[in-house]
């Protein structure tokens, strides 16, 4: 159910949440764009808001025990970075679930993400890494690897970070290149106000914020809360998201607001 009390099937409510990111300034999605219904619901928020969407997929690679050598020239791999391209993605970012396995630590690289990072941009997509270990960042920048930004796991409790919260914020200090901050709310288990005010203050301006919007998870209403809220951290004011009241809260009200 919407919150416009309207039923819709899954594809629908997806291109309706996208509808209130895109008319509310967010025009950027990330995820595994050949995943149904994502790519059709895109194409739609696109259609009904007349914003074009800046699409980063992050799409699954065959990995298997000869990958380290052999790198991603299989059928599969190739299939897979065609329909990434045929589907309009602006940036490609190997899934963590590729890169994570190709990092080398005696060598300090990512082994076969060289020639992976050419194929992406033979077919006209931006490359980047999607990433749990920051070690990936770090070899990819020393080794000067192709690519323009990096995907990370960062929230104030350290929730699937596998070093602790100041490590991995000095990794995005340091980073050469942007990165894309995940599960800024630790999958729930930080409420947003906490949560955004952490991961707005401690990133560098050229970083970005994802935050989850899967149907089931965040409704249309939710989203434009959470926008809003990013927006007034980023002004320093006050955020005009109502708060859930509750009857013990009556004394702490102000008078105006009674």
């Amino acid at each position: 159910m919407c919150s416009d009390g309207k039923i819709r099937p899954k594809s629908k409510l997806e291109a309706y949440l996208g509808q209130q990111c895109f008319k509310n300034g967010v025009d950027t999605v990330m995820g595994l764009i050949n995943v149904a219904p994502l790519a059709d619901a895109i194409k739609e928020a696109e259609d009904r808001t007349g914003v074009k969407g800046i699409i980063v997929s992050t799409p699954g690679f065959p990995v298997t025990p000869k990958s380290p050598v052999e790198g991603f020239t299989d059928k599969e791999s190739i299939r897979i970075l065609d329909d990434m391209q045929k589907l309009g993605s602006t940036f490609c970012l190997p899934h963590q679930g590729a890169t994570d396995c190709m990092i080398d630590k005696c060598t300090r690289e990512i082994r076969q993400f060289k020639p992976l990072c050419k194929m992406i941009r033979e077919r006209g997509m931006i490359p980047g890494l999607s990433t749990h270990m920051p070690e990936a960042i770090i070899y990819a920048d020393e080794s000067k690897l192709d690519v323009e930004t990096y995907i990370s796991i960062y929230n104030s409790m350290g929730f699937l970070m596998q070093v602790e919260v100041d490590w991995i914020s000095k990794v995005i200090q340091n980073a050469k290149k942007p990165v894309m901050t995940i599960k800024p709310m630790a999958a729930g288990q930080i409420r947003p106000f906490q949560a955004l005010n952490f991961v707005w203050n401690t990133i560098r301006p050229q970083d970005m914020v994802t935050v989850g919007t899967m149907v089931g998870t965040m409704t249309p209403d939710e989203a434009k809360e959470l926008i809003e809220m990013s927006i007034s951290i980023l002004e320093h004011r006050q955020s005009n998201v109502e708060l859930q009241e509750t009857r013990s809260k009556s004394s702490i009200k102000t008078k105006e607001n009674k």
